[in-house]
């Protein structure tokens, strides 16, 4: 960006602004601004390099590296992604070590409570001496670039952020990246793509709210019509024994429910004083920051078809993984060559990176690529611990609790003592954050056999695979090497958390699919419930973790029959075992992707690489019919409503009647239609649920409502369908239905205006692009226009392949987004296209801070080169580095 057009930005971020001249001026000076901004073309001393090395940027400013040894390509990857990412890098190391507080202040507090609770760094520190030998020395040549651009660089000269937050932190000083540092990032990727933390405790919580009947018909089963990512031909379990040993079986699941310690445990999910365990849980997780996302919406699509039904005659994969939006983004494009591929540099590969974590995590090298969906297999159980002071019960026994102490410091502030305490099942989340009980709860569990309610004290602990030392860094790495699937399979084993499905295609014409990841091996605590659905009693050991699924047993497949592999968070296969998760997407996008898929190829029709990225943008909810069906049959008068109500009413619900089920951000009738229908839909899940259930766990209206409601439409006499706010009442299902449709009518004529064919979809769904720190509505305005990017409108909607998740409890904005976007031709890799959500830079102001942002929310790609050749070509600047003293 010219220094003109910095100018003309930072005019305008500033007018109307002169109450607060002296933030402005030391903000957004022009040459403060650009001072940060990397340096992209002539030669820069690297220390510690062996050779040159080469960064070529496109117009885009992303880089392709070229170098002739591993760790002189990690070196530059790190000091390439400090130039233009580093106060990102920092932020997150400091959220993953507990020490946010050291950056931000006091509002760090809680978060860093948390997480110093879990140890994340800790683990992060274990596991550095695990790996292998060649993972550790490349983690260190990326450290060491990193702290190669720091030398010497003050906060100022390393991004703008660290101007704004030295009002408030006036001492801070960077310190040098560490191999622990990327570790960690690995563990908080982890924490957000876990699966079940939060419905498990949800539905601990609901249990005293509403029948087990009513939760389980908001937790309905998986329908198998929506077909899994493996058929049974595709892949079934490797033995027996394999299948004995990898699952909780129906015998032992039984035996263990009934137990006495299970039936305690059951009548204690009532008790208040576990309910206020559970609560604290909440609080304390809903403070860690969610930095790729979590909840409904944070899935993925990818698929890969085979040579057969590509117009290459070569496999095409493509891939989008649905995140929480925010900017910078969190991915990173960027290529790593070897000038001379050889078993001592074996390194060709480019895709999505995370900055602050060497190798590509998503992308293709010369020879395979792979695209990643989460698996959300539930790899984490809350324990229900029956404490006495610092003991907690074991058996017939009280033992210890593991204590350590732990100090927050807090810039501009005093320090904050924490004691950590855990049992042998985790750290114990319900100390973290004081207690509290929701108001209105009643209890349908009777208390404890033998002890009177209230008499006793519960705790609840954390068990997840995250806190296990594991080789995940070891995988990536393996990954970007790997040759064929058996070297793909290979380092899959290593890829521990978060489990994701890994589909693959390669040059030679084969496709496949593995599941990797630790998922732990245990029984249920209730009779008929699958293993994890709800805490355990923490005092009997039969509930306790027996080892993980072995990787032998994880579902794979190599060239189904099918020709095609979609794999978008629907269930893994129709198999019982593994036991993996109760917890899946219930498979709207992924049936979508197999329809469009099919209907393309129907007549020996060939894909493109631009009908794949075509399919990336549908945006037809498939939901719709069902819920529209039942819409239209219901009668709109209710008591006491006149004919002009009627008709108002009606004006509205007429677009639902000749809609085609697509939701457009534009101004078409289906726009407008879109608009309409999300509406009712929000209120129908308000007049649903609200009654019952506590505000923070209200419907966000994911898939797992969509099925849910399906299934209440089929059953009228659902207690779920009396609002107990009305007592005098009972309402019924079209009852709540005709109110939906008449509640929307009257929202929408509020927000957009009196006439229905005015509305727009894209007017109520829109996206902000948000900086973690500083784009928050606590931070002054002048500062979140600085760094905050929005308001785009946008078409798609909650499980959508076009996946711009929305949470009805909260509005219409988008929640979670396509992160990025990529289509891989196998026949010629120059084929393939790319886009990210906001842009390579970091740095507000900077030319490449969100200029691929507009292509991606119009569903645009952009070229993706990868031989030398074709990456020359696009190049536009070219940085040299060099051995220290080389120049």
């Amino acid at each position: 960006m010219s220094p003109h057009r910095v100018a003309r930005r930072v005019a305008l971020t500033v007018v109307g602004v002169l109450t607060i001249a002296a933030l402005v001026l030391s903000v957004v000076g022009v040459s403060l601004v650009r001072r940060s901004f990397p340096q992209t073309e002539g030669e820069i001393d690297v220390p510690g390099l062996a050779g040159t090395v080469d960064v070529l940027r496109d117009e885009r400013g992303i880089p392709q590296i070229y170098g002739d040894s591993v760790a002189d390509i990690a070196r530059a990857q790190g000091y390439v992604h400090a130039q233009d990412r580093f106060f990102e890098m920092d932020m997150r190391r400091h959220i993953t070590a507990g020490r946010l507080a050291e950056l931000v202040g006091d509002a760090g507090v809680e978060t860093d409570k948390v997480i110093r609770t879990m140890g994340w760094r800790r683990v992060a520190e274990a596991e550095l001496p695990t790996l292998d030998p060649a993972t550790r020395t490349y983690l260190q040549s990326y450290a060491d670039g990193v702290n190669a651009y720091l030398r010497g660089r003050s906060p100022s000269q390393a991004s703008l952020e660290y101007v704004v937050l030295g009002t408030r932190v006036s001492d801070y000083k960077i310190e040098d990246w560490t191999p622990a540092d990327s570790i960690a990032w690995l563990k908080a990727m982890a924490w957000d793509l876990r699966g079940d933390y939060s419905d498990e405790l949800a539905r601990a919580r609901l249990s005293r709210r509403v029948t087990v009947n009513q939760i389980a018909e908001i937790y309905p089963p998986y329908d198998l019509a929506r077909e899994p990512i493996l058929s049974g031909e595709d892949w079934a379990p490797a033995s027996p024994s394999l299948q004995q040993s990898s699952s909780a079986v129906p015998a032992a699941l039984s035996a263990a429910a009934e137990r006495p310690a299970a039936k305690q445990a059951a009548g204690a999910l009532g008790d208040s004083s576990a309910q206020a365990a559970y609560a604290a849980v909440e609080r304390a997780l809903s403070a860690v920051p969610q930095l790729i996302g979590r909840g409904e919406g944070i899935g993925s699509n990818s698929w890969v078809v085979g040579p057969e039904k590509s117009a290459t005659g070569k496999p095409l994969l493509a891939n989008d993984p649905h995140l929480s939006p925010g900017i910078p983004g969190i991915w990173y494009q960027v290529g790593l060559h070897c000038r001379a591929k050889s078993v001592e540099c074996p390194l060709d590969v480019a895709g999505f990176s995370f900055a602050g974590v060497p190798g590509v995590v998503i992308g293709h090298n010369d020879r395979i690529a792979w695209g990643m969906t989460n698996l959300s297999p539930d790899v984490s159980d809350f324990y229900l611990e029956r404490l006495d002071g610092d003991r907690v019960l074991r058996g017939d026994t009280w033992e210890p609790l593991t204590t350590r102490r732990e100090t927050i410091r807090v810039a501009g502030g005093d320090d904050v003592d924490l004691t950590v305490r855990a049992t042998r099942h985790g750290p114990l989340m319900s100390d973290v954050i004081p207690a509290f009980v929701d108001a209105g709860e009643r209890s349908p569990t009777p208390p404890s056999e033998g002890a009177a309610r209230d008499s006793q004290t519960y705790a609840v602990s954390m068990a997840w695979t995250g806190l296990e030392p594991s080789q995940t860094a070891d995988a990536i790495l393996q990954l970007n090497v790997a040759q064929n699937f058996e070297q793909f399979r290979e380092a899959a084993k290593s890829f521990a958390v978060p489990s994701q499905n890994l589909v693959y295609a390669d040059v030679d014409g084969h496709i496949g699919y593995q599941a990797p990841g630790q998922v732990p091996v245990r029984v249920s605590a209730f009779a008929g419930a699958p293993p994890g659905y709800w805490p355990a009693p923490g005092w009997d050991e039969a509930y306790d973790w027996q080892g993980f699924v072995p990787f032998a047993s994880m579902p794979s497949s190599l060239d189904p029959e099918s020709g095609i592999i979609v794999a978008a968070n629907q269930a893994v296969t129709a198999r019982p075992t593994p036991f993996l998760t109760t917890e899946w997407d219930y498979g709207y996008r992924s049936q979508r992707i197999r329809e469009l898929l099919d209907a393309a190829t129907r007549n020996g029709d060939k894909l493109t690489v631009e009908q794949m990225g075509e399919i990336q943008m549908d945006s037809r909810n498939e939901f719709a019919p069902v819920l529209v069906e039942a819409l239209l049959e219901v009668p709109l008068k209710g008591a006491g409503d006149s004919d002009a109500e009627v008709a108002f009413t009606k004006e509205a619900q007429d677009l639902l009647r000749d809609w085609d089920y697509t939701t457009p951000a534009d101004r078409s009738r289906s726009g407008a239609a879109a608009a309409y229908y999300n509406a009712v839909w929000a209120n129908l899940l308000r007049l649903l649920f609200d009654d019952e259930v506590p505000e923070d766990l209200r419907a966000e209206g994911g898939s797992r409502y969509m099925t849910a409601v399906a299934g209440l439409l089929d059953n009228p006499r659902s207690a779920w369908w009396d609002n107990r706010q009305t007592a005098a009442i009972t309402e019924g299902r079209d009852e709540i239905l005709r109110q939906a449709q008449v509640e929307a009518r009257l929202e929408l004529t509020r927000r957009l205006g009196k006439d229905p064919d005015d509305w727009r979809w894209g007017s109520l769904h829109t996206l902000d692009l948000t900086h973690q720190v500083l784009g928050g509505d606590s931070v002054p305005g002048v500062v979140r226009r600085i760094f905050n990017r929005g308001e785009y409108e946008m078409p798609g909607g909650s499980a959508i392949v076009n996946a711009t998740a929305w949470k009805a409890n909260l509005g219409y904005e988008v929640t979670a987004a396509p992160s990025m976007r990529m289509v891989v031709d196998l026949g010629s890799f120059d084929r393939s296209t790319w886009v990210n959500q906001t842009g390579a830079s970091g740095h507000a102001f900077n030319g490449h801070y969100d200029d691929q942002t507009e292509d991606w929310v119009e569903g645009r790609q952009h070229p993706w080169a990868f031989t030398e050749k074709a990456v020359r070509e696009a190049s536009e600047d070219e940085l040299t580095l060099v051995p220290e003293g080389g120049s």
